[in-house]
């Protein structure tokens, strides 16, 4: 139905704009102006030659900004007459020490000089400049109107004196250079993080920045007029008709009489949009009451109870799919989402559904999920079916999630067939302390998993004749670091994973619980997962994972910096014991790109073991 709606409103686009261009060729519909528009204009042409004696960061402020530089060039009907040429060179230098002064040079020489025009040559100007010493700042002085009330400290932020923090925190600091644009920065930033930290009508009561351009110091005193430290009140919910206001309300983490925090509304908005229930959400603090109980406005634009998407992508994984999502929101009138996903392709077929309730308290949501799934990769077909049932908490650092899992897999390949069935407990704990969600530069996130469970399992073998069986309890244990970090105009990366699982025997567990490497994701270079243990030639699941992976990233033009060019290394295996990990080690380059809904990644890798290249790619369109 979207498709169809799309090239209808194609069609009446294409009707309207073919209406509108016959109507235009009308004599009332002429524009005179448009006609003249489309006139060439004249060429502009080099009125005067001018040239900046200056250091490279100033001159090219200088070529930027001055009047001289911007009206160097035009038309030769529009030049500039011999006096208007004077006067342009007359308030240069006055134009030039503004100029300077901005980037904290106050003692500045500026002198000009200019060559009449020689026979069929043009007005020569040169501007020479000596900057003289630059302004460094040499004491800052922060002051409020009355006291400021204490804070609580975090670990992030570990003051207790609000006006300590300020202090702390200021950006322009002794010994910086003084320069128009980071005063102003500092300022606007010092004021901010008081209006976001309990007092949101905090202004400036006076700010002074007193230069010395003999001695070359610039000396700083602000003056900052708190007002009322707010304190927040009831939480007022705008825009929910389809669903219940508690599933808002149960996200907010704060209670009333709390001292406001621009972060606390932060992530209770996050929380909102995150919830799966609405298309957007502002959060915000109504200033204007009285600031003992001030109200939370909370706005929101409610998602449709059922939908439906198709899609179409491709993973250098698993290959090509189509898919067919679909959410209900309400799920029989109760507090309850379910998403049921469809996905088919040549190498990876899979039907699922989830039923999701809306938060309890303390941000808990109850889970019950099923799944199929069809795999064929390194030349085996893996079918499998998961059912769980458990909870799930979504906080703005952390995540944790705890089920119950009836497992079973079947793996079949000429050589080898094994099938597994098992039931486990399982819990997930995952850390985040990243800039982006979506595209880190800078931060960490750290997983880990345990699981125990008991299981039973048969080998088929082509070469022997008979069944080898296994049955026991197992333990799971699994953990992954990543590490983002800016260097300069680069961005590095590096992860590690390792995990292990404890069973006498390894056909006794389902093949979704063993580790294999390889693929996007993992080791690049080789096939998904077509690292691990060889048995009867054929690629089976490890007990023991341990993979690694360094990457270097940096914008490939400064007009589009979301585009990157990245170098990486990868490396690790999957095995049966540590003492038989081999780590294979692919690396190559790739070109990445920073869309809103995440990094799109398309990499050519060299898997050294299997010297040859493999590009590993993975992008996806819904529509």
């Amino acid at each position: 139905m979207r498709v169809r709606a799309a090239l209808l409103r194609a069609l009446w686009g294409s009707m309207l704009a073919a209406l509108l261009g016959g109507c235009s060729s009308l004599p009332f519909f002429s524009n005179k102006d448009k006609d003249e528009a489309a006139v060439p204009r004249e060429p502009e042409v080099a009125l005067y030659d001018f040239e900046v004696g200056a250091p490279a960061p100033l001159r090219t402020l200088l070529l930027e900004y001055l009047d001289l530089a911007r009206f160097q060039k035009a038309p030769q009907s529009e030049g500039l007459a011999g006096t208007e040429l004077d006067r342009l060179v007359a308030a240069a230098p006055a134009q030039a020490r503004g100029l300077l002064e901005t980037e904290g040079y106050f003692d500045s020489t500026v002198k000009m000089a200019q060559t009449p025009a020689a026979p069929g040559g043009l007005p020569r100007i040169v501007m020479t400049v000596v900057p003289g010493a630059r302004v460094a700042v040499q004491s800052v002085a922060i002051a409020s109107t009355a006291p400021l009330a204490p804070r609580t400290p975090t670990r992030d932020e570990p003051w207790t004196d609000r006006l300590d923090k300020l202090r702390q925190t200021w950006t322009l600091k002794p010994g910086q250079p003084f320069r128009q644009p980071a005063w102003n920065s500092a300022k606007n930033a010092a004021l901010g993080e008081l209006r976001a930290d309990g007092y949101p009508t905090a202004a400036w009561q006076s700010t002074h920045a007193r230069v010395d351009a003999t001695a070359g110091s610039a000396a700083l005193d602000v003056t900052i007029e708190g007002g009322p430290l707010f304190r927040l009140g009831p939480i007022r919910i705008e825009g929910v008709n389809r669903y219940d206001e508690d599933a808002v309300r149960k996200l907010a983490t704060f209670h009333v009489g709390e001292v406001y925090g621009e972060k606390l509304l932060l992530d209770f908005q996050e929380r909102i949009v995150k919830v799966g229930l609405f298309e957007g959400a502002s959060v915000e603090l109504d200033a204007s009451g009285a600031p003992e109980a001030a109200p939370v406005v909370v706005k929101v634009k409610e998602l449709t109870q059922q939908s439906a998407t198709f899609g179409i992508g491709y993973s250098a994984n698993t290959g090509p799919r189509v898919s067919l999502e679909y959410y209900d929101r309400k799920v029989f009138g109760q507090p309850w989402i379910a998403h049921s996903t469809i996905s088919f392709g040549p190498d990876l077929k899979t039907i699922g559904t989830e039923f999701t309730s809306y938060p309890r308290d303390d941000l808990w949501r109850n889970l019950a999920a099923a799944n199929i799934e069809q795999l064929r990769a390194a030349d085996e077909t893996r079918d499998s079916w998961t059912t769980r049932i458990g909870r799930s908490q979504d906080l703005s650092r952390f995540e944790r999630l705890y089920y119950l899992e009836a497992a079973h897999t079947r793996v079949s390949s000429a050589p080898l067939t094994t099938s597994s069935e098992a039931i486990s407990a399982n819990y997930h704990w995952l850390r985040r302390d990243l800039d982006n969600i979506l595209a880190p530069t800078e931060g960490t996130a750290l997983s880990l998993q345990g699981g125990a469970g008991y299981g039973r399992g048969v080998e088929t073998r082509s070469d022997i004749a008979g069944e080898f069986r296994s049955r026991g309890p197992f333990v799971r244990a699994y953990a992954r670091y990543s590490w983002y970090r800016p260097f300069g105009g680069w961005f590095g990366n590096a992860r590690v994973e390792a995990g292990q699982v404890f069973v006498h025997q390894r056909i006794g567990v389902p093949d979704t619980v063993l580790f294999r490497a390889g693929g996007e994701d993992s080791v690049r270079g080789y096939g998904y997962r077509t690292l691990g243990p060889m048995v009867n030639g054929a690629v089976v699941g490890g007990r023991v994972l341990l993979t690694g992976s360094v990457e270097m990233e940096h914008p490939l033009s400064d007009r589009v910096p979301a585009l990157l060019g990245a170098v990486f290394v990868d490396a690790g295996n999957a095995a049966d014991r540590w003492n038989e990990m081999h780590p294979v080690f692919g690396y190559g380059v790739g070109l990445h790109y920073r869309s809103p809904v995440g990094p799109l990644r398309l990499d050519l890798a060299y898997g050294q073991n299997e010297r040859r290249l493999r590009v590993h790619v993975s992008v996806g369109i819904a529509f």
